[in-house]
């Protein structure tokens, strides 16, 4: 019977006693961090019941005084309101966190403020902080940069490009930028006459070969004739709207009928009939179907730049605020105005 039982000096008996040892570690690790997890998620469970109603101006100085949450996951949670357009909590704690908050992130936690006033439409008081935050450190380009964008919002073109001198003794690059705003300058000048706007929008765009939709969109408006002939052909798929929709008495017929972009935009229009396909598949289709359908080109425009889609074309994209990247996408939507058209004749 002695042997069904094991010496203590076996070597069997040491191995037994170690898988022993192990399983039990093991056993209490187990539960140890479940029970841990569950009073984790306790915890966060507690304090998002906090947040299924917005807490009032009130209950976040709480909050943030309580130190419950780190400074950083208050400055994500801000965002995160600011990010689904609720800009009044995450200013909120902004402004909270600037009282009570680190001395050392007072800076950034400041310029995330004067940003969301920005976003939220509160330009003066954006204003206000962008000039605060320069004034302790002149040489912040991130502020610079929304100080101009904040001028530029409020109309004031002047103000605007007087920040574009420090900013180039930063080294950036601020050529694009002196184009965009000495043009928008000119088209909001209550001194010039349209003509002499012309004139002076051409001089901007031939020394810059930049800005020939914001140019080229008021002078095609304004003077069709001399649009045509300072007009770059390669750029007609940029202006693919503008030539869309101009009128057909507008038209250079002699520059279109030497671009083959041109021949078949306008055979696709219905104006001229030049073109029998064209690689462009809106375009074919629409030559193809020869004005029997009652179908036209529409308009959907994409920032080159950060590939966000907009309804309506732009000159600095607001989303990622780079300048000139508005590219028109092209599709096939019903002729509303032909239906209009064709109602109204039915009536006479």
């Amino acid at each position: 019977m002695n042997t069904f039982f094991l010496e203590f000096d076996d070597p069997l008996f040491g191995i037994i006693i170690f898988f022993l040892l192990i399983f039990v570690i093991t056993f209490f690790s187990y539960w140890y961090n479940r029970f841990k997890k569950k009073e984790d998620y306790r915890h966060l469970d507690k304090f998002l019941k906090q947040f299924h109603s917005l807490p009032s101006q009130d209950e976040l100085k709480v909050f943030i005084t309580k130190g419950e949450l780190s400074e950083k996951s208050w400055l994500l949670l801000a965002n995160a309101y600011a990010k689904s357009g609720n800009y009044e909590k995450s200013i909120e704690i902004y402004s909270e966190l600037l009282k009570v908050g680190d001395k050392a992130n007072y800076r950034d936690t400041l310029f995330l403020l004067g940003k969301t006033y920005f976003r939220a439409g509160f330009l003066e008081r954006a204003r206000q902080i962008f000039l605060e935050i320069l004034k302790a450190n002149p040489r912040t380009p991130q502020a610079l940069n929304y100080l101009l964008l904040v001028y530029e919002q409020m109309r004031d073109y002047k103000q605007a490009i007087e920040i574009l001198e420090p900013l180039g003794e930063l080294k950036k690059d601020i050529t694009t930028e002196s184009a965009y705003l000495n043009a928008l300058l000119i088209l909001n000048s209550l001194k010039l006459s349209p003509e002499a706007k012309v004139y002076e929008l051409l001089e901007i765009y031939k020394k810059n070969n930049q800005l020939a939709y914001l140019i080229f969109e008021y002078i095609f408006r304004v003077n069709p004739k001399v649009a045509w002939e300072n007009f770059d052909v390669s750029k007609s798929e940029l202006l693919v709207d503008i030539l869309w929709s101009a009128n057909k008495k507008d038209l250079n017929f002699d520059i279109i009928m030497q671009n083959g972009y041109l021949r078949e935009l306008y055979t696709a229009k219905g104006y001229i009939k030049e073109a029998t396909k064209s690689s462009v598949f809106e375009l074919d289709v629409l030559i193809n179907l020869d004005s029997k359908a009652n179908a036209t080109l529409g308009f959907e425009y994409i920032c080159s730049s950060c590939k966000v889609v907009f309804p309506f074309a732009f000159h600095r994209c607001s989303n990622c605020h780079a300048i000139d990247t508005s590219r028109a996408e092209l599709s096939i939507v019903k002729d509303y105005h032909k239906d209009f058209s064709e109602e109204n004749n039915s009536f006479q």
